[in-house]
């Protein structure tokens, strides 16, 4: 793309639709005028009285509780230098977007028109009560220095700036992780500094708190290496005059183990790279030309560890991996400080979570066959949807331990689970099942394994610990994809055309005959058939050789529901199969059935489609609470279809009076609680929040997923296949590798719950 296509669409990113990128929204009602004097005067006063009785209250009644302040005066923007206070408005305003889309932190941006240290301090000191927390940005070095130690010093919200610890926090992960790989210890390192501002300084003082040795760094600025005998040093940067006076960065990088690089473009050249230690480390991080250029650098050095400031190239620095995690943190147990142990605990939890299996939407995010932890990862991606429920609860920790917190946690699982929810990055059913999964594992078929998602899919199963796979399909190509991604683990697999598989072929085929001979198979037709992997996999299933079957990747619903029919059959007293959606909404996680199998189901077959999908909600741990839905509200239409939903939920009421469902009802009606009561306060759903929807036919029930899915960027589970004999679950067209995931937690747990059963009706 062109520099003026990229700066015209820049331009207009930031004026359009309207300007800016953050904006106030309310989080009451206020379209009545008793909401009003709720939210102003003169309800008000009551929230007042009590702040002025005890100020501690205010992060009870107000938003300080979860509002950071966003600060600059523009004298230091990254590229850009000193531009001024409103030109780095933009700025404050993309780190405010940053901290909300990250960690669910508000955030006002403040530009102040002040240079002088007593100024700048005294305008933060006087707004700070509006705030939890300061977070200080793009403020030229040295007076950042000062401005964050009177301010800290001075005030009792947490205080930071971004520039300094940001970058410190998150090359300290890498160095340790870069250090193991490298099999080094950080005290016997020597480490050589492109740069001496605040980021740098601020880089080798944690550095130094996480064991290195203050006489192994050497630092350069712009004139030349730090030594005693320079007047023209801040105190911070006397502290790192170790080099010798004379002597050059081509000099310095001899034998070095580490390069850290906040300077200019291109100053480190390939002769200082080949000169340095065996495995060297190197942080270019000069945006947008590194110190050295990475292919430049990969090129000259086949054992480098390398990261940048660019998010084209492997292991990032990125300060977004930190400020928001940790101002969570510091928030939510409400801490005076951001101290010396809360950095340090960002640190230990970034680097171990780059050493932990990576959720394969991270992989799909960033173009990923598979990351794994070495040399090209060796700290977390920005989009990983861990970093939200691992970092903030280590920082509130250390915020405990180091006496900080005014508001210790006490349940660390529910803040988990709070943090989690903030986003929506997890949901609580989905963990739910996959807990439940790992706690009893069952053997899976995945029946189209040598399609490289679907083995993706089974590798995080196994990785996981929600089952074990069995991986069905052509044998060689199933190696060489399993090559490809790193599943290097010993799993089941079964290519069924193979005279390998002969003999169990020969045997299914002949169970399958004497089921169906009958039914016009004739036995050549079953030898045929258990050539076909859908056929072979349902009598694993069938034969007990595996518990659970997943299948339909490459394949038409329809197609791939036959063999299963025949083969599995349909549970015991169930007259008809079905299938659910589960979708994550706004509203939470909600139900939707029938969305793949039966067209135009008569009044009776609703009535079970509406059981068997109440028995499912419980599976996921819910109160199923189910709307039966149709474009008529309880009668206002007699057109045959919407009375055939008005007989189904007759069926229901006389025949499962405790089961909570009622209709026929109009979506919105079914989705608005309130409006609900108001019109129709006989209603069983009246005052409930509905999860589940029965829709009168597939049309309506498939569409509305799909545009669910589609519009709202919504979750979805399933179709989660209700009715059957066995655990058979038949995935969408080309599902997402993660949808095939859940699946297969769906199907360990319904293995589950049938083993359970035939245990007690056996006894």
């Amino acid at each position: 793309m062109s520099k003026s296509r990229t700066r015209h669409e820049a331009l207009i990113y930031h004026a359009k639709p309207s300007p800016g990128k953050i904006k106030v929204v309310p989080t009451k009602k206020y379209a009545t005028q008793r909401d009003l004097s709720l939210a102003y005067s003169p309800g008000v006063a009551e929230p007042c009285l009590e702040i002025a009785k005890d100020p501690s209250k205010v992060y009870r009644y107000t938003t300080k509780g979860n509002l950071v302040a966003v600060i600059s005066n523009g004298t230091a923007v990254l590229g850009l230098g000193d531009i001024g206070p409103e030109a780095s408005k933009p700025v404050m305003e993309g780190k405010g977007l940053l901290f909300k889309i990250f960690a669910d932190i508000d955030v006002f941006d403040i530009e102040v028109d002040a240079k002088d240290v007593g100024a700048f301090v005294e305008t933060v000191k006087n707004i700070a009560p509006t705030f939890g927390g300061i977070n200080l940005e793009d403020i030229k070095a040295p007076e950042a220095f000062e401005i964050e130690r009177r301010l800290k010093e001075e005030l009792d919200i947490p205080v930071m700036h971004d520039d300094q610890h940001g970058t410190a926090i998150i090359s300290s992960a890498a160095l340790l992780n870069a250090l193991e790989l490298a099999n080094k210890k950080i005290g016997e390192v020597k480490i050589v500094v492109s740069g001496a501002g605040s980021a740098a300084i601020s880089c080798a003082n944690l550095y130094v708190s996480l064991g290195a040795k203050v006489e192994n760094i050497i630092m350069f600025d712009v004139d030349g290496v730090l030594h005693k005998n320079r007047t023209n040093l801040s105190p911070e940067q006397f502290k790192f005059a170790n080099g010798k006076e004379g002597v050059g960065l081509a000099d310095a990088m001899q034998k070095a183990d580490v390069f850290l690089g906040l300077s200019v473009g291109n100053v480190l050249k390939p002769e200082m790279l080949l000169s340095m230690a065996n495995d060297p480390i190197v942080f270019a991080m000069a945006n947008p030309t590194p110190e050295i250029g990475y292919n430049l650098a990969k090129d000259t050095r086949d054992d480098i560890i390398m990261a940048t400031g660019r998010s084209d190239h492997p292991n990032q620095v990125n300060n977004v991996l930190g400020f928001p995690f940790i101002f969570r943190g510091a928030l939510d147990v409400r801490a005076t400080k951001i101290n010396e142990e809360m950095k340090l605990a960002a640190v230990y939890a970034l680097a171990e979570l780059a050493k932990t299996p990576v959720p394969e939407q991270v992989n799909i995010a960033y173009g990923e066959t598979k990351l794994l932890f070495g040399k090209d990862y060796i700290i977390p991606k920005p989009f990983d949807p861990r970093l939200i429920s691992e970092v903030p609860p280590a920082i509130a920790k250390a915020a405990m331990d180091s006496g900080v917190a005014l508001e210790p946690i006490e349940d660390w699982d529910r803040y988990k689970e709070e943090l989690l929810q903030r986003l929506g990055s997890d949901n609580k059913l989905v963990r739910l099942i996959h807990r439940r999964a790992k706690s009893n594992p069952k053997r899976i078929v995945f029946a189209e394994a040598d399609h490289l998602d679907v083995l993706k899919a089974a590798q995080i199963v196994y990785d996981e610990g929600i089952g074990e796979p069995v991986l069905l399909g052509d044998k060689e190509v199933i190696l060489e994809l399993k090559e490809e991604i790193g599943f290097d683990e010993e799993v089941t697999i079964i290519d069924p055309k193979t005279d390998e598989e002969k003999g169990r072929r020969e045997r299914y085929a002949k169970k399958y005959w004497e089921k169906s001979k009958r039914k016009g198979i004739t036995y050549l037709e079953a030898q045929k058939w258990m050539r076909e992997r859908n056929y072979f996999a349902a009598m694993m299933v069938n034969e007990k050789d595996a518990d659970a079957l997943i299948t339909g990747y490459s394949r038409s619903y329809p197609t791939v529901v036959k063999p299963m029919l025949e083969l599995i059959g349909m549970a015991k007293g169930v007259s008809r199969i079905a299938a659910t959606n589960l979708m994550m909404t706004e509203r939470g996680p909600m139900f939707l059935s029938d969305t793949s199998i039966n067209i135009n189901p008569s009044e009776r077959e609703l009535a079970i489609i509406a059981k068997m999908t109440a028995r499912t909600v419980k599976l996921f741990g819910m109160e199923p609470v189910i709307a039966m839905m149709s474009y008529s509200n309880f009668g206002s239409s007699k057109h045959q279809s919407a009375q055939k939903v008005s007989k189904a939920v007759s069926f229901l009421h006389k025949y499962y009076p405790d089961l909570i469902v009622d209709g026929e009802v109009q979506t919105d009606f079914a989705l608005n609680s309130e409006m609900l009561k108001e019109k129709f306060p006989f209603s069983k759903l009246a005052g409930k929040k509905v999860n589940t929807m029965i829709f009168p036919n597939l049309d309506t029930s498939n569409i509305t997923y799909k545009m669910l899915k589609e519009l709202n960027k919504s979750d979805s589970i399933g179709p989660i296949l209700m009715g059957m004999n066995k655990p058979v679950h038949i995935l969408q067209l080309g599902a997402k590798v993660e949808e095939m995931v859940n699946m297969a937690a769906v199907a360990v747990v319904d293995a589950q719950q049938k083993e359970r059963k035939e245990l007690s009706e056996m006894l």
